[in-house]
């Protein structure tokens, strides 16, 4: 029987709206933090009688959910049924602004034990230009309190920027000791203040951070375990795993997608809610059923942006399909040009393949199809 393990909730407030995000979230006002919580336990009340199990890994994502106040948060966790499982990962996002020991201390008296902090750069001008409220001595700040209180710490990093010294940000992780860092690139997303003042991503720069994350974070001992991911030995992000290996994951708040066991010929059903207005009035997510195949290839897809790779015995076994016979030829060709590892029906990327994923895919992808 599959079971459902892992929860995420989105928490969509936010002080202020970055302009590069693309995420759904909204300021708060009058009244509505309160009526999101409501609609919030109706929606984990309905979700839990279908999937009961203690979790494993539960994720409140935003937004920022380090925005609400200590009183919301009490209420927050009063609205999800579930027990968590013995070590349980319960990771809250944050942003540096938003933490003090007082508030680190009730978060983890409410059982959080990770928290992901959104520091993007310790460079003042260059978060300056990201519109963050913070400064460098705030995301200093923010990690050693976090520290301090006992807390796992992951922090993400945003690299490539114009004008950024990027050695100097990844050195700065390194010097705080954090166990996890998530380095991404500047994605302009359509519709974003940054789209609309016509800034452009610049590839080969971004790939020029990337290559100096790996150097700098892995001298420090800290592995690219996925594309974007770094970690100490013990330290990757438990629920990032079940989204990359194509697990499943139940979904609470407005927006947020779910991945859940089909109980028909389909494999998987994938949901997500709507937005906030429509969401509160108690419309019911968009559910779409995913055929074993699109399970196939979305797994693959996912897990060849990690270090493990992807069992393909494991994936057979599953979807109830033959995709070695399709996948070996190619699998070897790939092999052969150096961006593929495989060993024993399991296809891992190699460091190079890490760097031109796409077409990796794209391949492997087009022999199943065929």
């Amino acid at each position: 029987m599959n079971r459902v393990t892992s929860l995420y909730v989105h928490v969509p407030f936010c002080p202020t709206i970055c302009p590069y995000c693309d995420f759904h979230v909204v300021r708060r006002h009058r009244g509505v933090v309160e009526a999101y919580l409501h609609r919030l336990a109706e929606e984990a009340q309905a979700l839990y009688a279908h999937h009961p199990d203690p979790l494993d890994t539960l994720y409140f994502g935003g937004g920022t959910p380090s925005f609400l106040r200590d009183r919301e948060f009490e209420a927050l966790f009063a609205a999800l049924p579930w027990r968590l499982a013995p070590r349980a990962e319960v990771t809250l996002e944050a942003n540096p602004g938003t933490l003090d020991p007082a508030r680190l201390e009730h978060l983890k008296a409410l059982g959080v034990n990770r928290i992901s902090i959104g520091v993007q750069s310790f460079q003042d001008p260059v978060l300056k230009t990201l519109g963050r409220a913070h400064g460098r001595k705030g995301a200093f700040r923010a990690v050693e309190l976090a520290q301090e209180a006992g807390l796992r710490v992951s922090i993400d990093l945003i690299l490539g920027l114009p004008g950024q010294d990027v050695a100097a940000d990844l050195r700065e992780a390194v010097q705080l000791e954090v166990g996890h860092v998530s380095a991404y690139t500047l994605q302009i997303e359509p519709g974003t203040p940054f789209a609309v003042r016509g800034l452009e991503p610049d590839p080969e720069r971004e790939a020029a951070a990337l290559e100096q994350a790996e150097a700098i974070l892995g001298e420090a001992g800290l592995v690219r375990y996925e594309v974007s991911n770094f970690a100490r030995p013990g330290e990757e992000a438990r629920h990032n795993q079940v989204y990359w290996r194509a697990g499943f994951w139940a979904a609470l708040g407005p927006a947020a997608a779910g991945h859940y066991p089909a109980a028909n010929e389909a494999y998987s059903v994938r949901t997500t809610n709507p937005p906030l207005p429509r969401w509160l009035a108690g419309e019911p997510p968009q559910r779409e059923a995913i055929p074993p195949l699109e399970h196939a290839k979305e797994a693959l897809m996912l897990g060849l942006r990690t270090r493990e790779g992807v069992d393909l015995e494991a994936l057979e076994a599953r979807t109830g399909l033959m995709l070695w016979p399709a996948l070996e030829p190619i699998a070897a060709r790939l092999e052969a040009a150096g961006l593929l590892e495989v060993a024993e029906r399991r296809l891992r990327p190699t460091r190079a393949g890490l760097m031109r994923l796409h077409p990796v895919i794209l391949a492997l992808w087009e022999a199943l199809e065929a």
